[in-house]
């Protein structure tokens, strides 16, 4: 019965979908680059190389062929290598050291850190305006990372059963187990057939909507493997804003590697 109900839903949005949205996302391959293209209901073909690596993007009209799509993006293989070097030779900004005074983010706010020594295992408070990190005296660099990261994991991993647990009794899904770990590429991962959930560790520096927005994604990956019309039709009845939220990932992406969502 709530099957039914769900699919009788799904189908209303579908044609609402079909009506005003109409996006599909497919990827090609020019030589060694990857060009994602997303059909839309516009008129002309909008190119963009995108910071912070250079990934390339095509919007192109919703009937257009993908041969067509290609040509085009032959035709400009020069203008997207030149702006591919110009992203790729910018200055990287400078790594932490996490010492006192350096900026940290957490939960899409900035936090001075502070250091303190003492001679007891570390651990790690968050005040009003700055993250306070015990260590033992001369802790390295590489050390007090993983003691942060682990304060990272931990308050990720206290948030996100409460998200889980909101978007079970909406979907009607039901998530087995749920992990976090440092990705590379991703914001999030979707084993289908054990029914875990992956969440990046980078995550704990995004807002509540950034992480609430992947796990809402990384569920519906358990109505539909695929990201098809199907699932965004999911998605926009679970999380009807969440393209504003992707876009803020898109936009904003931590460290210096290519996040793809």
């Amino acid at each position: 019965m709530e099957k039914r109900k769900l699919n009788k839903k799904l189908n209303g949005f579908m044609q609402l979908f079909k009506k005003k949205v109409n996006t599909d996302i497919q990827q090609i391959h020019i030589g060694d680059i990857c060009v994602e293209i997303r059909k839309k209901n516009i008129k002309n073909l909008h190119l963009s190389v995108n910071p912070p690596e250079g990934s390339v993007r095509i919007s192109a009209p919703s009937r257009m062929d993908l041969d067509s799509i290609r040509d085009f993006a032959v035709s400009k293989l020069d203008w997207i290598k030149k702006h591919q070097a110009r992203l790729k030779n910018r200055v990287r900004e400078v790594r932490s050291e996490y010492i006192s005074g350096e900026s940290h983010t957490y939960l899409g706010k900035l936090y001075q850190l502070k250091v303190i020594e003492h001679n007891q295992p570390p651990k790690v408070f968050l005040k009003h305006e700055t993250i306070e990190m015990y260590v033992r005296p001369n802790t390295g660099v590489e050390k007090r990372m993983a003691i942060l990261d682990k304060w990272y994991r931990q308050r990720l991993k206290e948030l996100i059963p409460g998200l889980i647990l909101k978007y079970e009794a909406k979907m009607k899904v039901k998530v087995a187990e749920f992990g976090v770990k440092k990705m590379k590429t991703r914001w999030g991962s979707c084993n289908v057939k054990v029914k875990r959930i992956w969440l990046n560790l980078e995550l704990a520096k995004k807002s509540i909507g950034c992480i609430e927005y992947i796990v809402v994604h990384e569920m519906a990956h358990l109505l539909e493997r695929r990201h098809n019309k199907r699932f965004t039709a999911f998605m926009d009845m679970f999380l009807p804003r969440w393209r504003s939220v992707q876009e803020e990932l898109i936009k904003r992406p931590l460290d210096h590697e290519n996040w793809n969502y």
